[in-house]
């Protein structure tokens, strides 16, 4: 059975900083790449990180220098790292890989 199981979100100010994980189960992760999509309410998911089997990476330009994506083959687990949070990044995050979801984690960036 695969399972994707994100953690890490939640009520943040502008300005901090969260980071989230993917711990995955039942897919050869070594070999998958993996991404991080957001969802807010009443827009499409879209792409904001993806992490190669290779540790290339690739983000959205809405996150570019704010985000960092990383992998722990060791651990089957991928992060995001989000610094300098804005309200715009308010949303669900999911993640993806091997053509599976997580339930996603919800991140609220309010003063």
């Amino acid at each position: 059975q695969v399972r994707l199981v994100e953690s890490g979100g939640g009520l943040v100010q502008p300005g901090g900083s969260l980071r989230l994980s993917c711990t995955a189960s039942g897919i050869i992760f070594s070999i998958s790449a993996m991404n991080w999509y957001r969802q807010a309410p009443g827009n499409q998911r879209e792409l904001v990180a993806r992490i190669t089997s290779g540790s290339n990476t690739n983000y959205a330009d809405s996150v570019k220098g704010r985000f960092t994506i990383s992998r722990d083959n060791a651990k089957n687990t991928v992060y995001l790292q989000m610094n300098s949070l804005k309200p715009e990044d308010s949303a669900v995050y999911f993640c993806n890989g091997a053509k599976y979801w997580g339930q996603g984690t919800q991140v609220t960036v309010s003063s």
